[in-house]
């Protein structure tokens, strides 16, 4: 592989790859959304290459959380538990992006403080999951936000991304993907209303923008980013006429000067084996972004390094082969074999499928140690 491994801009950064560890929900932070000293093992192993990671999703409120396990950003000792791991990254030479959200409908009433429905922009029927202590349950049915409640989700932004800055984090991802709260407001197959959050374009893009611009009151632009899922179903999203959508989207947030854009394509829902799809969210909307594109979605070397090469995208961030391969840069460089994923593993647990997997050693390693 060669462009995977040039060296690469990202905001302030340098990065002498182009090999990004994925946001991953993975479910083992202690009670009250705190991360432990698990979790901090985990994410240095994959800033072992140095390079750039984003972290799983962290709920901006206490009550926008839609798994238990999940870690949060909305409580001061959330931040001394993401502080053990940002300086465990930094400590491998590593950068790293916290990734905030708000799960909106996705969410259940064991879940929220006061044991409430969850909320979203209207009340659509939907059958998404939630994670809780009974395990995987249907989520519960969802109430539409008020619009003087909005002001204040805003706000939960502007906030969690303070907390990510004292908690020494390089800057911030708002997740408006995957059928979260963002992602909710923008399609009009979930976003049903009639004010100025709803019905046109514009207006159901008002709270991602909004949301971002109050990140980056704190942050400043150029350390903060926005991931999108165009085309993805995952949690019953669907648009009538998607492409304009996520066109105007992309126009808007070019405007910004974002650190990057990161786009999943919809084939990362593909079954494992399966034909490889290519992709073409970011080979669409890059015509429309001027900045950063990190694309995510089912990757193999090969693919990642094509997508590359051709110049769709500037960085891939890996998801199940990162979580099975913390070396993963190296073992991409250099064409070595990869460690295969448990599936079985990925939502909560122990260390098991999460911190112990190998390191490939080579045969000089081997010998010197």
């Amino acid at each position: 592989m060669s462009k995977p491994f040039a060296n690469v801009q990202v905001g302030p950064y340098e990065f002498s790859h182009r090999v990004v560890l994925a946001p991953l929900s993975r479910l083992r932070a202690e009670e009250g959304g705190i991360p432990g000293a698990l979790m901090a093992e985990y994410y240095s192993q994959r800033a072992s290459q140095g390079g750039f990671l984003i972290t799983e999703s962290s709920a901006v409120l206490a009550d926008g959380n839609g798994y238990l396990g999940s870690p949060g950003m909305y409580d001061d000792r959330q931040v001394a538990g993401w502080r053990l791991v940002t300086d465990a990254v930094h400590a491998k030479g590593g950068k790293v992006f916290a990734q905030i959200y708000h799960a909106g409908r996705q969410s259940h009433e064991d879940l929220r403080p006061k044991h409430d429905r969850p909320v979203g922009p209207s009340e659509v029927p939907h059958n998404t999951l939630a994670h809780t202590s009974s395990g995987w349950a249907p989520a519960t049915p969802n109430r539409a936000l008020e619009i003087e409640e909005l002001p204040a989700i805003v706000e939960g932004f502007r906030a969690a991304a303070q907390r990510a800055m004292a908690a020494g984090f390089d800057g911030v991802e708002l997740h408006g993907a995957n059928g979260y709260l963002l992602d909710q407001f923008l399609q009009d197959g979930s976003n049903k209303r009639t004010d100025s959050y709803g019905g046109s374009i514009a207006n159901r893009a008002r709270l991602l923008l909004e949301a971002t611009r109050a990140v980056i009151s704190v942050w400043g632009s150029q350390r903060v980013a926005v991931r999108l899922s165009p085309g993805s179903s995952f949690g019953e999203m669907v648009d009538s006429n998607p492409h304009p959508l996520f066109e105007y989207v992309v126009k808007d947030l070019d405007k910004l000067n974002l650190a990057y854009l990161h786009l999943i394509e919809p084939r990362w829902l593909a079954e494992d084996g399966g034909e490889e799809q290519k992709p073409v969210v970011t080979r669409e909307l890059r015509h429309h972004y001027s900045g950063v594109v990190i694309a995510a979605g089912g990757f193999e070397g090969r693919s990642a390094q094509a997508l590359v090469e051709e110049g769709d995208a500037d960085l891939i961030a890996f998801g199940r082969h990162f979580v099975a391969n913390p070396d993963l840069p190296k073992r991409l460089r250099r064409n070595l074999p990869l460690n295969r994923y448990d599936r079985s593993t990925f939502y909560g647990g122990s260390d098991v499928g999460y911190t112990d997997y190998p390191f490939h050693q080579d045969e000089e390693e081997l010998t010197e140690a």
